[in-house]
């Protein structure tokens, strides 16, 4: 028998977008009559809203109707990795240059407690202490993610969130720049055996960076003698990594990293090796947030803009609150290949 609703509290967000046929984050703006959603779509989930007796939250509506003059970076439990790395005091930056421009605070929630990580969310929304949040370096398995985005809270996402389609993001294409680090190896350098050092294959940033690294060998036909060896965004997975793709006497020449950290790690570890970089081993990482510039030798990289990421998510974070955000819902900043010694390169200038 199926199961039937006996209170209208019982009716979520989810029951109204799945009855329209579109996302939760849609029918969130939809009901918060934005810009960007038809007014076809409008009249739809209104209707779907009314029909299933939906009653948006008390939170949500006083988030709407007020104001608390501070924004919220929220940063997962799922993603301690980033506590430890330059990444995150290059995201803080942006967000409070951009929020102290707007006369606003900054919010870090967080959790170190895995088996709580919800509270990192629920506590933005539940007390009210944000106008905003947004979102940096979830795991692509953190269904509280989407549950935010359809909270009616303005949320924006930093990085790439392709299961999230209706979401407000910002971020690099992580697929082409690994891929021109490879092919740089390649068809500047000549390597042939290469290995890619992944980031966490749980965050998208990881997969993505994977992808371009395999869309290079095989674009190469240099596939069957490449290796994956799986990452953690730390110097002592890259050292690790590297007595992987080395065990067994296993031919390589070139190892491409998935950030610098990890180059760096694996640079160590090559030398101890007895192995000359880059004469022996052409070696790339990828971030450029400072530590790529002072190893020896200097580790060729791809530079992210994480800073101005941060500020132009909480620029957008801020038309979101104010209502005259008119997208696009994803946006790409460009990236810039940094060619140093540790490839074979000239160091840059």
């Amino acid at each position: 028998m199926p199961k039937t609703r006996d209170a209208r509290s019982a009716v979520t967000l989810k029951d109204v977008a799945e009855r329209v046929g579109i996302t939760s984050s849609a029918a969130s703006m939809a009901l918060a009559d934005h810009a960007r959603i038809s007014s076809k779509t409008k009249a739809a989930v209104r209707q779907a809203a009314q029909e299933l007796g939906y009653v948006p939250s008390s939170a949500g509506r006083a988030l709407r109707n007020q104001r608390a003059g501070a924004v919220a970076l929220i940063v997962p439990n799922t993603s301690q990795h980033v506590f430890g790395h330059s990444y995150f005091m290059h995201v803080l930056t942006g967000v409070s240059d951009a929020a102290n421009a707007h006369d606003s605070q900054v919010i870090v929630s967080t959790n170190s407690d895995a088996e709580n990580g919800v509270a990192a969310y629920e506590r933005v929304v539940r007390s009210r202490s944000a106008d905003g949040a947004i979102v940096t370096s979830s795991a692509v398995d953190d269904f509280h993610v989407e549950e935010l985005v359809a909270s009616g809270l303005p949320v924006v996402l930093i990085g790439n969130f392709p299961y999230l389609p209706g979401s407000v993001s910002i971020g690099i294409d992580d697929v082409a720049a690994t891929r021109t680090l490879t092919e740089h190896l390649i068809d500047v350098h000549g390597r042939r055996r290469l290995v890619h050092v992944t980031g966490p294959l749980d965050h998208q940033t990881g997969l993505d960076r994977r992808e371009g690294f395999l869309a290079a060998v095989r674009s190469r036909r240099l596939d069957a003698d490449a290796q994956v060896v799986r990452g953690e965004f730390n110097e002592e997975s890259g050292a690790a990594a590297v007595v992987a793709a080395l065990a067994d006497d296993r031919e390589v020449d070139g190892i491409v990293f998935a950030n610098d950290d990890m180059a760096f790690g694996g640079l160590q570890e090559l030398k101890r090796a007895g192995l000359r970089v880059p004469e022996d081993i052409s070696i790339v990482g990828f971030d450029d947030f400072g530590l790529a510039r002072v190893t020896t030798p200097g580790i060729t990289t791809i530079a992210v803009p994480a800073e101005e990421m941060a500020r132009r998510a909480t620029e957008r974070l801020f038309d979101l609150v104010e209502g005259r955000f008119d997208g696009p819902a994803h946006e790409e900043l460009a990236v810039t290949f940094v060619p140093r010694r540790s490839c074979g390169c000239p160091d840059a200038t």
